[in-house]
């Protein structure tokens, strides 16, 4: 699966893992991710991540 990294801060997402932090379960692809999910790590917003 592919990971994607925020613009804002360099968190990077990781579905093998997903989001606890905002009951985004393992192995959730960033597309399948809800649209008002942002970064847990500076609050960005989906749109600015980029594919790694």
């Amino acid at each position: 699966m592919e990971k994607w990294k925020c613009n804002k801060c360099d968190y990077v997402y990781n579905p093998e893992k997903g989001d606890i932090s905002q009951d985004v379960p393992k192995e959730t692809k960033f597309e399948k991710m809800p649209v008002d999910w942002h970064c847990p790590k500076c609050r960005g917003e989906k749109g600015k991540f980029k594919r790694l």
